[in-house]
Order: structure tokens, then sequence, then C-alpha cells
């Protein structure tokens, strides 16, 4: 027997847990901006993240609610997404505090920064994969808001590499479950497609 929740019968917090329960694992967006006069640069974990596309190469993040890295993205047009591996578990979650926009989480958390090729704001030092981004578009979807950014540039630690792209097990994805649950990478299975193969005529 299943148990039924109607979302409209329902508060939006009880339904949001739900949501987050069971749209998992989810990858996160360690995204950091800076502000429209340079004076504090953000940093903030975003969990619903994924690729909008492949050519050209557009990601897409979604901030629930005016969050300070909405708010720079708009007036900046520019953020970048840090790679959350699961060594930067406590530094991520150190990040995921409502600050005032004039907190630098960067300063708060301790987490060490490098300078971006093309954008203004920086990088995390240690995350083993950084995306420059420029804001292609964003969509307002009730009480949040997608943002999807044009990958400028990647850049990779070299020890997270195996041949000619990043391996997973080296860069240990963290992810997000329900409620204060993370999750790690786990057993990774390796199963080929199936290629269709036209059906033989037959006499």
């Amino acid at each position: 027997m299943r148990v039924d929740f109607d979302p409209e019968a329902m508060d939006r917090t009880s339904f949001y847990g739900l949501m987050t329960s069971v749209v998992v694992p989810r990858p996160i967006a360690w995204i950091s901006t800076v502000t429209p006069d340079g004076a504090t640069e953000n940093l903030a974990p975003h969990s619903f993240f994924t690729i909008a596309s492949t050519d050209p190469a557009i990601v897409q993040f979604t901030s629930i609610g005016r969050k300070d890295s909405l708010r720079n993205v708009e007036e900046t047009g520019e953020f970048v997404v840090n790679f959350a591996s699961e060594s930067l578990l406590h530094q991520i979650n150190a990040t995921a505090t409502d600050f005032p926009r004039s907190v630098s989480e960067f300063g708060y958390a301790g987490i060490e920064r490098e300078p971006s090729l093309h954008v203004r704001p920086p990088r995390v030092a240690a995350s083993p994969v950084v995306l420059e981004c420029r804001s292609h578009t964003t969509l307002r979807l009730g009480n949040s808001t997608v943002v999807f950014g044009r990958v400028l540039h990647m850049a990779v630690h070299e020890e997270f590499m195996a041949g000619r792209r990043p391996a997973s097990a080296r860069l240990r994805p963290l992810t997000k479950l329900g409620g204060d649950e993370w999750g790690t990478l786990g057993e990774v299975l390796h199963l080929s497609r199936i290629p269709y193969e036209e059906p033989q005529a037959t006499d």
C-alpha cells in the first residue's frame, strides 16, 4: 500500500522535505560570486544543479528564494561552479549558513581562493574541478529562480585526471540527500549501452 501526498493540501515546507528526500542523490554546485562593487566574495552550495546543454556548454542551478548567489549573478553576470568533493564536506556545510550579503563565506570558513581566468569571482583552490561561467538566462518559477550559465572555462587539478577525463573515483563527489543527509560515491557500476540493430529480414 502506498502513502499518498497532495502538494496542494500540504504546507510547502513539508512537501519540499518529501521532494528532496526522493530526488536523490543531487550533485552540489558550490557557487562563488562577487558583489557588484567587488567588496565581498560569496560562496554557497546549491544542490539543485545539472547540465542544461552540451553545445554550447551550459550548466544550471536553482536558487530557492533570493539568495546572495542569485543576486550577485543577476547584477554581475558571472559565477564559478566549484566541484564539491567528499574531502570538502565540512567547509561546504560551513558555507550553507544564510549569512548577510556583506559577509564573505571564504573568510568565515577559512577557504583558500585562487583567481579565475575569465570571470571576477574567485575559485576555491582546493576544489578539484572549477567551471567559470557567464550568465546566459534566468528563469523564475514560483519561489525559485533557475540560473543558466555558459561555461567559459574548465580547470581540473591534474591528479584527478585519468587519461582524457576526470575519474569519479578520484573526484569522490559529494551529493545531497534528504534533510541533513549527505551522500558519497559508494560502489561504481560499469555497464555499456546496448546498440540498436536493425532486424534482419528472413526468407
